[in-house]
C-alpha cells in the first residue's frame, strides 16, 4: 500500500469518519461504566455506615466481584473470534450490549453475593465480546493519519462512562439507582450502531466489492468514487495478498493457516511486543487498584470526599485523553509512551517513599500521596492507557487481525484479573506503600525495554507496519 500522503479527503472525511464512530465510541462509554461498576459497589458496600443497605460482602467475596469481570473477558473474547468474521465488527458490536443491558437489570435486584458474581460475569463477557471487533473496526474505517487520534478519541469516551457512572453514584449515593439509570447507555448504543456503516475491508472479505465501495465514498467524505479509487484499489490488492497467503500452494484453503499463522514473524513479534505492553500499562495506570479505589484514597488520609475524588480523577483522565487525541499524531506513540511511563513510575516510586518516611505533617503528608496518585492517573490516561489499543489496531496483518485482536484482548483483561484479584495479598505481604514502590521500579524496566524494542507507527499505513514485523 503507498504511503498515506496520497490520501487527501479534507474536512468533510474526517467528519464522515468522525461520524461513523460514534456507535463505537459508545459502546466505550458503556465499556467505561461497566469497569467502573466494582468500584463504586465495592466502595458502597465498605460503608458500613449505610443503614439503608442490606447486602454485604467479606473481603474475600469483594476481591472476587471486583476481579470475576476481567476472568470472564476471555470466553467472550473466544465467542467474539469464532463469530467476527461471520456477522461483522458492527453486528458483533451491537450483540455486545445485550450481556451488558441484563447484568444491570440483574443488578438493581440483586439481594446475594451469587447475584453479584453473576452480574460482574455478564459484564465480563460483554467487556470481552466488544474487544475484537471494536478495535478491528476502528482499525479498518480510518484513514492512517486519523486512526491514531480517532482511537485515542474513543478513549475519551472510556473515561466519559466511567465518571458519568461515579458522577450519579457520588449525587445519589444509592448504587441501585445508579445502575438503573445507567440501563439506557446499551439501549443507545444499539440505536446509534444500527446505522452505523460496516467496515469496507470486511465486506470485500465477503465479496461484496460495490457495497465496500460505497461505504468507502462515504466514509472519506461522500466524495465520489475517482476521489477514493486509488485507497479502495490498494484495500482489494492488500485484500487479495492477504487472502492469497492463506491459501496453500493448490490455491485450496488451509483451514488451519489461520491458528499457524500465530507463530509467523510479523504475527508473533508484534503479539510479544502488545502483551508486554499491556502488563506495563496496567502495571501503571492503576488497574490493581481500581476495584478498591475508594479504599486507596481514605488511606491516603486526604480530608476529601472519596466519591467525589473518584470522580475528579476520572475528569482528568478524559483530559489526558482528548490530550492524546490532540497530541497523538504530532508527537507520536513512541515518545508518548517512554514519557508517560516514566512519569508514572516515578510518581508511583515517590507515593512509595513518602508514604514511609515522611515524617512530619500528616496533613501534607495526604495531600502529597493523593497528588501524586492524580498525576499518575491523568499522565497514564494521556499515554501508555490509551496507546496500547491504538497500537492493537494496527501492528497485526490482516491476514490474522481478527483473531489477534480477540486474543490480545483477552490476555490483557487476564492480567487484569490476576493483578485486582491478588493485589489485596500482595498488599499483605509487603505493605501498601511498598506495593507503589514495587510497581514504579517495574515501569522503568519498562522504559528500557520499549527504548529499544517499540517503533513508531504513528502516519504509516497498515502494511507499512506490518512490514515492519517481517
Amino acid at each position: 500500500m503507498e504511503s498515506n500522503s496520497n490520501y487527501k479527503y479534507g474536512i468533510k472525511s474526517t467528519f464522515s469518519q468522525c461520524l461513523a464512530l460514534i456507535g463505537a465510541g459508545f459502546l466505550q462509554v458503556g465499556v467505561g461504566t461497566e469497569l467502573i461498576c466494582s468500584t463504586v459497589i465495592i466502595g458502597a458496600l465498605s460503608d458500613y455506615s449505610n443503614e439503608n443497605e442490606w447486602l454485604t460482602m467479606t473481603n474475600e467475596q469483594m476481591s472476587w466481584f471486583g476481579s470475576l469481570l476481567y476472568l470472564c473477558t476471555p470466553l467472550g473474547s473466544l465467542i467474539s473470534s469464532l463469530v467476527l468474521d461471520r456477522l461483522g465488527h458492527k453486528n458483533c458490536m451491537i450483540i455486545t450490549n445485550i450481556p451488558y443491558l441484563v447484568s444491570q437489570i440483574m443488578f438493581f435486584y440483586a439481594e446475594n453475593v451469587e447475584t453479584m458474581y453473576a452480574c460482574s460475569i455478564m459484564m465480563g463477557l460483554s467487556v470481552g465480546f466488544s474487544g475484537g471487533p471494536f478495535s478491528a473496526y476502528i482499525g479498518e474505517v480510518c484513514e492512517p493519519k486519523l486512526r491514531g487520534a480517532l482511537m485515542s478519541a474513543t478513549n475519551v469516551f472510556f473515561f466519559s462512562g466511567s465518571l458519568l457512572f461515579a458522577t450519579i453514584y457520588a449525587i445519589t449515593r444509592q448504587w441501585r439507582l445508579t445502575v438503573l439509570i445507567n440501563m439506557a447507555i446499551p439501549i443507545i448504543t444499539i440505536v446509534i450502531l444500527c446505522m452505523s456503516p460496516d467496515s469496507p475491508m470486511w465486506l470485500l472479505s465477503k465479496g461484496k466489492n460495490e457495497k465496500a465501495q460505497r461505504t468507502l465514498s462515504k466514509l472519506r467524505g461522500w466524495v465520489t468514487y475517482d476521489k477514493c479509487s486509488t485507497e479502495f484499489h490498494e484495500m482489494v490488492v492488500f485484500m487479495s495478498a492477504n487472502k492469497n497467503s492463506s491459501n496453500d500452494k493448490n490455491g485450496k484453503n488451509n483451514s488451519e493457516s489461520s491458528w499457524k499463522q500465530l507463530f509467523q514473524p510479523d504475527v508473533l513479534k508484534p503479539f510479544r511486543l502488545l502483551l508486554i505492553y499491556f502488563f506495563f500499562s496496567n502495571l501503571l495506570s492503576g488497574v490493581p487498584f481500581a476495584p478498591y479505589l475508594v479504599e486507596v484514597f481514605r488511606t491516603f488520609g486526604a480530608d476529601v470526599d472519596v466519591q467525589w475524588t473518584v470522580a475528579f480523577s476520572l475528569c482528568i483522565a478524559i483530559v489526558g485523553g482528548i490530550l492524546t487525541v490532540l497530541l497523538v499524531n504530532r508527537l507520536g506513540k513512541r515518545f508518548l509512551t517512554l514519557t508517560t511511563l516514566s512519569i508514572c513510575s516515578i510518581c508511583y516510586i515517590s507515593i512509595g517513599l513518602i508514604g514511609i518516611y515522611w515524617t512530619n505533617s500528616k496533613q501534607i503528608k495526604s495531600w502529597l500521596l493523593l497528588t501524586c496518585y492524580l498525576i499518575s492517573t491523568f499522565v497514564a490516561s494521556f499515554g501508555i492507557m490509551p496507546i496500547g489499543w491504538i497500537l492493537l489496531t494496527e501492528i497485526f496483518p490482516m491476514k490474522s487481525r481478527n483473531i489477534t485482536c480477540s486474543i490480545c484482548s483477552t490476555l490483557s483483561f487476564i492480567l487484569s484479573f490476576f493483578m485486582t484479584k491478588y493485589y489485596p495479598d500482595v498488599v499483605d505481604l509487603v505493605d501498601f506503600y511498598n506495593t507503589f514502590t514495587i510497581f514504579g521500579f517495574g515501569g522503568l524496566i519498562g522504559c528500557v525495554y520499549f527504548y529499544f524494542c517499540l517503533p513508531e507507527t504513528e502516519n504509516k499505513t497498515l502494511q507499512e507496519i506490518s512490514d515492519f514485523f517481517k
